[in-house]
């Protein structure tokens, strides 16, 4: 492997694709052989293509939960072929739409099932993935906020550690992030929560009165800047999120700076960097006064772990800050670490155990 691109992303997010779903034996299997970047997409797409047909079979058998296991599978190596394949936009855009197809043809046979909602916001709507494990009944629920390269696609782990405690789970893709990837990333994220809210509020699943809201990466900034503004809110999540992005901007890989770039909508790294000064928590993080948990990890190679410290010093409501030792970004080489307990927090906050 000569390709400094290439090595970027297997150093960087190898434990991320297996702790979300990835099967470690595939990862080896599609990544070993590469030795360009630009070969990436096609051969995650190719292993994608793989778990599709394996579905499609599943489908035909009437091995309706197998088919819903495989097709959500293949949505997700569709996922991470295109996640930072920003340099080849129609490539990128095409595994994209085939990630969004394989999900949206897995849901209805998942346990439990998921169906999609979209949320009306501005001139355009935003998608989302809605799962109960009382469908009947209005469940406590929890909004996932992706970050700057994940999406509503990647979330089925993160579900299912939620749902195991009887919340429900809203996964969402917005601004600058899969399906609204026409909209530029924007830091005024209690908008986009304010619309999501109203349209889960008409939901028989949703119990409105106990929503939380967890985020990553970025999203945990998302998350954050939702829980200062006064929303009802009644519990938020953050991992590994920035307090202010543009500090962490030198850091960057140059995957994730590319990524940043285009999503951002922006014609230059200078217009990219003042939008990331725009993603700040200053002046916010102390109008946070719901329960917060915080999770920070201390090899994380984008976002430093003090900046977990700084959200939690300065929010002022029941703040728990959690730093993984051993975790890297997303805490994804640690997850058994991070995924219960956060589950098991805000469970009792919404009153769901």
């Amino acid at each position: 492997m000569s390709d400094a691109l290439l090595e970027a992303a297997v150093a960087n997010w190898a434990p991320r694709f297996t702790a979300n779903g990835v099967d470690p034996c595939d990862y080896a299997r599609i990544t070993n052989p590469l030795t360009r970047w630009d070969d990436w997409c096609r051969a995650w797409s190719n292993g994608a293509d793989e778990h599709l047909a394996l579905g499609e079979e599943a489908l035909a058998q009437g091995r309706f939960l197998s088919a819903g296991e495989a097709l959500s599978r293949a949505s997700l190596y569709y996922h991470f072929g295109q996640f930072l394949f920003d340099h080849r936009p129609e490539e990128r855009l095409a595994a994209h739409e085939k990630s969004v197809s394989a999900l949206n043809a897995a849901l209805a046979h998942l346990a439990p099932a998921g169906r999609r909602l979209e949320v009306p916001f501005e001139s355009t709507t935003l998608a989302g993935i809605l799962r109960s494990p009382h469908p009947k009944v209005a469940s406590p629920t929890v909004i996932l906020v992706a970050g700057l390269d994940s999406t509503k696609e990647e979330f089925r782990e993160v579900e299912r550690s939620f749902l195991d405690r009887g919340l429900a789970t809203f996964a969402l893709d917005g601004p600058g992030q899969g399906e609204a990837g026409d909209l530029a990333i924007r830091p005024d994220w209690e908008n986009v929560a304010a619309a999501v809210l109203a349209t889960l509020a008409e939901q028989p699943e949703v119990d409105i009165a106990r929503v939380g809201v967890w985020g990553v990466s970025l999203g945990g900034y998302y998350a954050a800047r939702i829980a200062s503004a006064g929303l009802k809110v009644a519990a938020t999540a953050c991992l590994t999120g920035p307090y202010d992005f543009s500090t962490s901007w030198a850091e960057l890989n140059p995957l994730t700076r590319a990524a940043f770039v285009a999503r951002s909508h922006s014609a230059t790294e200078d217009e990219a960097r003042d939008v990331a000064a725009s993603l700040s928590l200053s002046g916010r993080a102390e109008n946070i006064t719901a329960p917060l948990l915080v999770i920070a990890a201390k090899r994380d190679r984008l976002i430093s772990w003090h900046d977990a410290q700084r959200l939690a010093s300065e929010a002022r409501g029941e703040t728990t800050l959690v730093v993984l030792e051993e975790g890297n970004h997303g805490g994804a080489n640690v997850s058994y670490r991070h995924r219960p307990l956060t589950a098991d927090w805000m469970a009792q906050q919404l009153r769901a155990l």
